[in-house]
């Protein structure tokens, strides 16, 4: 890409537009060296361990599209836009956090629902380690430039999450030194059953490398389960007097709204190539069981039943909103 004098005004990729291009496009559109060669993605031998890779798990994905880098973010994200964006929600929570301490919330908070904490929200951490690493596949693997900058963001939240999420536990096991925070997590999260739905979904959503599959293994199903996981235990905590909880919940849902926009977009752009609708159909009878079971395991034991069937529910109806039968 470049200016020639005299003649092109604008970037060589975007020289077919009939506007100038945005700042979104110039510093997002096309910029994967690895399609410029197709069966040589890296710049080793076409028979080196990464390009075998890469054609097996990318070029011969059974979800095929004609122009995956005309998909564009509904937000259309920038890195400046993402930072100054976050820098402001970062210090919004910062607020939350600082406000809730000086006024002594944790030491208010009722012995049973410390105890739910401990199950339910500080193993959470582990769960959005998942969610990154996951997302961190997507940026390595995605054939449009576009569609890696959505991910790197994504992976960006979930480490800001599962940071925020490891902070409390902190601050958890200074106000309750003898209940177990941040001593018992792995052992909640490896055992206790809440947790051993979002453990399987995530473990095979992890082992899946076709890049697609991958894609609507983790933004489809996984990481809109865990936004009505998330969305069940900001209400619990808010019906037990748990302010904070519920309000960190709220700002860790804002960010997963970028997230479900974009991977709305991402289906509809897939479903607008002929024989694609044949393929996400299979993924989700494929995925949408161990969604449904995690959801089942953790929300239930939450808040009953009442809330796993509304956090079903709502992922219904992003796939439905989304284009998927």
């Amino acid at each position: 890409m470049g200016i020639e004098r005299g003649g092109l005004k604008t970037w060589s990729a975007l020289a077919g537009n009939k506007k100038r291009p945005s700042e979104y496009e110039i510093v997002t559109y096309k910029l994967h060296y690895r399609n410029r060669k197709p069966d040589a993605a890296y710049e080793q031998s076409p028979d080196s361990m990464m390009n075998q890779w890469y054609r097996k798990h990318v070029r011969d994905s059974l979800l095929k599209h004609d122009d995956w880098d005309a998909f564009r973010d509904p937000d259309q994200v920038t890195y400046r836009s993402y930072t100054a964006m976050q820098d402001a929600h970062e210090e919004y929570v910062d607020g939350l956090l600082k406000n809730h301490t000086d006024t002594g919330h944790d030491s208010k908070l009722k012995s049973e629902w410390v105890e739910k904490l401990k199950s339910h929200y500080t193993p959470l951490r582990y769960l959005m380690t998942t969610l990154q690493m996951g997302s961190a596949y997507i940026v390595q693997m995605a054939p449009a430039s576009t569609i890696t900058n959505c991910a790197a963001f994504q992976e960006a939240d979930s480490f800001r999450w599962l940071s925020r999420t490891a902070y409390r536990t902190k601050q958890l096991s200074l106000a309750y030194p003898e209940v177990g925070f941040a001593t018992s997590e792995r052992g909640a999260w490896e055992d206790d059953e809440a947790w051993q739905g979002f453990r399987e979904l995530m473990e095979k959503a992890l082992a899946t490398y076709d890049w697609a599959e991958n894609l609507f293994a983790i933004n489809v199903v996984a990481a809109r389960a865990i936004d009505e996981a998330i969305r069940q235990l900001g209400h619990t905590a808010q019906a037990n007097g748990d302010t904070l909880t519920a309000m960190l919940c709220d700002a860790q849902l804002r960010d997963a709204e970028r997230s479900r926009r974009w991977t709305s977009a991402w289906l509809k752009h897939a479903l607008g190539q002929t024989g694609n609708a044949e393929v996400l159909a299979q993924w989700k009878a494929k995925w949408e069981p161990l969604e449904s079971k995690a959801l089942e395991a953790y929300c239930s034991s939450l808040s009953g039943e009442t809330g796993a069937v509304a956090a079903k529910r709502a992922v219904t109806h992003f796939h439905s909103q989304a284009g998927l039968a």
